[in-house]
């Protein structure tokens, strides 16, 4: 998140900052954006552990949830730049084509 301008003091706060973005070119997919929010809440279990209220006794973050939680960061990382990546090697090819057949590089 750092390297495309969402930085703060804290991880909850950056996170905060890329739900707000409004710009539709950088904006999250609407899949991620729902799920991202995960990542602030597994580490505050994590790292500050909360107690249930009714049985006082300290809430784990389950395996499963674990796996959402990477699977999250793996869709941000495919999102940042892994898919940019994939579309410009696929434009530059398309752009290739063009200029061999005398056409103007694609938009």
């Amino acid at each position: 998140m750092h390297d495309h301008g969402y930085k703060d003091r804290d991880l909850a706060r950056e996170i905060d900052l890329l739900l707000k973005e409004t710009d539709p070119l950088k904006a999250l997919p609407r899949k991620l954006r729902q799920t991202v929010d995960a990542i602030r809440n597994f580490g505050n279990f994590s790292a500050h552990p909360i107690d249930d209220k009714t049985t006082l006794q300290i809430i784990d973050v389950d395996p499963h949830e674990a796996e959402w939680c990477l699977e999250t960061i793996e869709e941000m990382f495919d999102h940042f730049y892994v898919g940019p990546a994939e579309a410009a090697a696929k434009k530059a090819g398309l752009d290739a084509k063009l200029k061999a057949g005398g056409k103007p590089p694609s938009k």
